[in-house]
């Protein structure tokens, strides 16, 4: 019996060949039985893609990851369909964690034994993440399995849908706590006023309705924190941490210089027995006091990523219009056009050099 050729596509994509540097390439991609051709429409550029771009990750992690497409969170079309789940048209957002068991490499050897299925398909150490040592959506073809593609409802337009990888990784960080989330009397803290800090924020409002009176949000930038409507805001600069009402949850959504003395600020906030969740990312190790951890009883969760069942969860929850227009204002008037190689570079060089509140969000044409 003769066998079947694999299908090919031919993808045009943006390599990061090192920090500063773009070059186009064109790279011949297989499709296999169960997995669909995404053409990436809209991208959000992530700080992290930054990082890479301007070369402030490690020297050892630039030469391990280089070269690579950058972008993880994106939106696209069907082109080309090998599952049944999916037609070729169809609206879709791209989960950039793929896990390892779907590319043939097995589970990770190494996840305690205490995991859950849930936790070692997000964190299996032979996943694969786009943008990160992997080709990322800065590409004319992505090829992916049937799993790590999620439609997006009519309901949800294309500039909403476009802000669900970095919702999921909120919505996955909260879930650590979500049990003690649902009781009515828990108090939550969210460090950070930046783009991950008012997503984190507006979902915790959103999904787990806590209001101004159990929802508190910390920042450096008054005009910032003016757009956490939903929430009782404060100053980090002003407030007396140690002498405040206590809280039994605390989010850091800062990262970078600004993590220690947030990190250590949500510990002096803490009730004893209280929940430290950990999503900024800074490339130098932070001191932190552990004296209090210790005397509180604290319990530290570190999250940075989601999966799948994450990016349903999330898409469900923006189907519902309050949450839309929340979510609105961390989108810009206006799309970046990235036709070639040069629009991509000069968006990159853009975003870094001025960083905004609000997302920078590519549209792309392949045409």
């Amino acid at each position: 019996m003769q066998l079947k050729a694999v299908p090919t596509v031919h993808s045009r994509t943006f390599r990061l060949v090192k920090p500063g540097e773009v070059e186009e390439v064109t790279i011949e991609r297989h499709v296999q039985e169960g997995e669909v051709v995404v053409e990436p429409t809209l991208a959000s550029i992530c700080h992290a893609d930054l990082r890479y771009y301007m070369g402030q990750r490690r020297p050892e992690a630039l030469a391990k990851k280089l070269p690579m497409a950058l972008l993880h969170e994106g939106i696209g079309k069907v082109v080309i369909s090998r599952s049944p789940e999916f037609e070729v048209g169809q609206r879709v957002v791209i989960v950039p964690n793929i896990p390892g068991t779907l590319l043939g490499k097995g589970e990770s050897e190494i996840c305690s034994s205490t995991s859950t299925k849930e936790f070692r398909d997000n964190y299996n150490e032979k996943n694969e993440f786009l943008g990160s040592g992997y080709d990322g959506i800065a590409q004319s073809r992505l090829v992916l399995p049937a799993e790590c593609v999620i439609p997006i409802p009519d309901s949800i337009p294309d500039e909403i849908a476009v802000l669900s990888e970095l919702c999921t990784v909120s919505y996955r960080a909260v879930s650590r706590v979500k049990e003690r989330l649902f009781s009515p009397d828990m108090k939550v803290a969210v460090f950070g006023d930046g783009p991950v800090g008012y997503l984190t924020a507006a979902l915790i409002h959103q999904i787990y309705e806590l209001g101004p009176d159990r929802l508190k949000v910390f920042g450096a930038i008054p005009e910032k924190l003016a757009h956490f409507e939903f929430a009782d805001c404060s100053l980090v600069q002003t407030y007396d941490f140690k002498g405040a009402d206590k809280v039994d949850i605390v989010v850091e959504c800062t990262g970078g210089k600004f993590s220690e003395s947030a990190i250590n600020q949500g510990i002096d906030l803490l009730k004893r027995g209280g929940s430290l969740i950990l999503m900024g990312v800074t490339e130098e190790r932070v001191p932190i006091n552990t004296r209090d951890i210790l005397e509180k009883g604290l319990s530290a969760y570190g999250s940075s990523r989601s999966s799948s069942v994450d990016f349903r969860a999330v898409i469900s929850a923006m189907a519902d219009e309050k949450y839309q227009t929340l979510l609105r204002k961390i989108i810009p008037p206006t799309f970046t056009p990235v036709q070639s190689v040069q629009d991509f570079k000069q968006a990159m060089d853009s975003a870094s050099q001025h960083r905004g509140w609000q997302k920078e969000i590519l549209a792309f044409d392949w045409s």
